[in-house]
């Protein structure tokens, strides 16, 4: 039995498929929100959340024990806050905004706001790791924060109320940002993970973590009782964003990630944004202004040219 993943090992080796794994990974990632727009539709998204960490988790059944094993040998405060930070903040609240911010504005704008992740990595960093940029990285940093303001206010001057009610663009903007910005505390925090962890276990540990954290808040909030409203089609739907931006495409991601310089999966990311951008035209009909495109196009060279930095 161990031969056959020997020989596919061989072949990832011989052929360097790294950085394809990566863009197949990334080509997942943007084709999950037609399915996300249409469950967002019919079912609450502490629900929706709570269904694809569920199957997710059912993938990666075979590492939960020994993932448990880890948890209990977890000592030190600092290591149970950055589980919680990955599990309940970058897993399961940041997919709630996430989520939810495709109910209120362009579901491409969402997605390309999660560009910004590394920004935000960057400043957690400088503040409590004390890393340094150089002044072409910083100038970067101001190029893809100007591009990410334009992307979400086109017309230049944010437009905070549209009538008497408060503009949803704004609401989806906040909360496409803090989902960012969860999943740039959880980078941040993961790092320190990675001595007890190896990427399976903390992955299935963040999943794990997460799906406890939902269960709960699904039982509070009286959402569990949805499963009753789930038909074939939303079922569908649940399987394929799990497998989209859930375990099996992290996987994927991580085995390409082994074999790719940094450099290079950074540039194969970029299929993420890039491909979102035409699913979400082609299937939801959403349209980006060319100040939009251009700020698009802005922000993706900034992201790219600080991946060629270094501290």
């Amino acid at each position: 039995m161990n031969k056959i993943p020997q020989k596919l090992n061989q072949v990832f080796n011989k052929f360097n498929t790294g950085p394809w794994l990566v863009f197949l990974a990334a080509l997942l990632w943007a084709s999950d929100a037609p399915f996300r727009v249409g469950l967002s539709a019919e079912l609450p998204t502490t629900f929706i959340v709570l269904g694809e960490h569920l199957i997710s988790l059912l993938v990666l059944a075979y590492f939960i024990p020994q993932t448990i094993k880890k948890i209990k040998a977890l000592k030190t405060f600092k290591e149970w806050v950055s589980l919680l930070v990955i599990g309940v903040g970058g897993s399961a609240v940041a997919l709630l905004l996430f989520t939810e911010a495709f109910s209120y504005m362009n579901p491409s704008v969402v997605i390309l706001l999660q560009k910004i992740q590394p920004l935000i990595a960057i400043g957690l960093a400088y503040i409590f790791l004390k890393e340094t940029l150089s002044k072409t990285a910083w100038f970067w940093v101001v190029v893809a924060l100007s591009a990410a303001y334009l992307l979400n206010f086109p017309g230049f001057i944010p437009q905070l109320y549209i009538g008497e009610e408060f503009n949803p663009n704004v609401i989806g903007a906040l909360l496409a940002l803090g989902a960012a910005g969860l999943w740039a505390a959880a980078t941040v925090a993961g790092k320190s993970l990675l001595k007890t962890f190896d990427f399976k276990t903390l992955t299935t540990a963040r999943f794990l973590v997460a799906t406890v954290f939902l269960l709960l808040l699904n039982l509070v909030n009286g959402n569990y009782q949805s499963v009753t409203n789930l038909d074939p089609t939303s079922i569908f739907s649940l399987i394929v964003i799990s497998i989209t931006s859930g375990a099996v495409a992290l996987f994927i991601y991580y085995r390409g990630l082994q074999t790719t310089k940094a450099s290079v999966a950074t540039v194969a990311e970029l299929g993420f944004p890039v491909a979102a951008v035409f699913v979400n035209y082609i299937f939801l009909g959403a349209v980006l202004s060319p100040v939009q495109v251009g700020a698009t196009a802005l922000l993706l060279l900034a992201i790219y040219r600080l991946s060629l930095q270094k501290s």
